[in-house]
This record gives structure tokens, sequence and C-alpha cells, in this order.
């Protein structure tokens, strides 16, 4: 019979923006509910996470909408505003004016690139360079000297210590938030895994 209080390993994945901005008050929770828990953290983008799940690898993980619905149950674990940065002294950047040239982002699989890059084909245009970055604030870092714009969480941003050497731009509607979930495997019943869910539901603002 399973234990139904939470013990052992916990195989818990992340996005970087989310374990560095979100998880430490809920972990720390956490920690204090169920010290019989061992949490081991991973972080990588959402499509890595979610083929980690299937394959056995993490138990859950924190990823930005959207996934497949099929093979995954999830809570709502944050919902985050989005926003476009650029250096200082950048134009505004209008619904009808030009778009700049260069993003930089994360790789493939990350959902706030695949929104900035959305919100090119919109304009009927793609960014003539891409610069591929593991870290947002290398991103930040560069796009303060102007190399391009950046699509992040504003809760990142704000964690940025060079954020005054930036300017933010406004996302239409459907492009300017997202919904952080916790996912598992459909059909596990985890007490590890309920824990967490029930904290981060507690915590979740009304």
């Amino acid at each position: 019979m399973q234990d139904p209080r939470p013990r052992g390993l916990f195989r818990l994945g992340a996005m970087e923006s989310t374990a560095a901005v979100r998880l430490p008050g809920p972990l720390t929770e956490y920690y204090r509910r169920f010290p019989e828990v061992d949490l081991q953290l991973r972080t990588g983008n959402p499509t890595q996470l979610a083929t980690a799940i299937l394959a056995g690898e993490i138990d859950a993980a924190l990823v930005a909408e959207p996934i497949a619905e099929e093979p995954f149950e999830h809570t709502v674990a944050f919902v985050e505003a989005l926003v476009m940065v650029a250096k200082k002294d950048h134009p505004p950047i209008a619904a009808d004016g030009p778009v700049p040239p260069t993003i930089i982002a994360f790789e493939h699989g990350c959902p706030h690139r695949k929104r900035l890059e959305t919100w090119y084909e919109r304009r009927g245009e793609m960014p003539r360079h891409t610069i591929q970055l593991s870290s947002y604030h290398a991103m930040l870092g560069c796009v303060v000297v102007g190399m391009g714009v950046a699509l992040l969480p504003k809760s990142v941003l704000e964690t940025f210590p060079e954020r005054h050497r930036l300017s933010e731009h406004g996302m239409p509607s459907g492009l300017d938030q997202a919904a952080t979930l916790l996912i598992w495997r459909r059909g596990v019943r985890s007490p590890k895994i309920e824990a967490l869910k029930t904290i981060l539901e507690e915590n979740r603002p009304q």
C-alpha cells in the first residue's frame, strides 16, 4: 500500500525562470511541512521536461502552457505577465512600425520564444537574426547593449540589477501572459505531487 505521507525522493523539473524566481517560497514551505522528502530539482524547457516525465526520469514539472493534454494532468501554479524588452533608448515598438531585426531567446522549445516568433509572424515578418542563449541574465545583458530584443516574464526582469538600462514594450492580448502549470503523468497518484499541488494552490493569487 502507498504511504499517504510525502517522503522519499521527489524529482521535480522546472523552467529556469520558475526555479529562480517563483519556487524559493513554495519549496521552503514544502521542506518545512515535509522534511522526510528528498527533493531533487532539474531545469529545462517544457519540451525537455515533459519528455523526462514520460521517460520516468522526473515525477513532475513546472512548465509554461501549452501542454499536450492526453498524457498529463495539471494545475495552474502561476500566471506570468510577459514583456518585450529592448535597450533604454530604443524607440517605441508600435503595432504598425518596423520590427526589431534580432531577437535574443532560449533554444527551440521555449514557449516565450514561440510567443515572440508568433508576434513576428502576425506582422508578416520574421527576425533576421536569433541569438540563442541559456540564461535570462545573459539575455538581458545582451539587450542592454543593443544586440536585440527579448521576451520574458516581468517577474524575471524585476530581479535584474541593470533593468533601469532597459525599455519595456507591451505585447498584444493573447501573447502578454502565460500560465505556468504543474504537470505530472496522467493517472499517477503521488502524495509528494499532491503536497506540492496544495502548497502552490494555497499561494496562488486569487
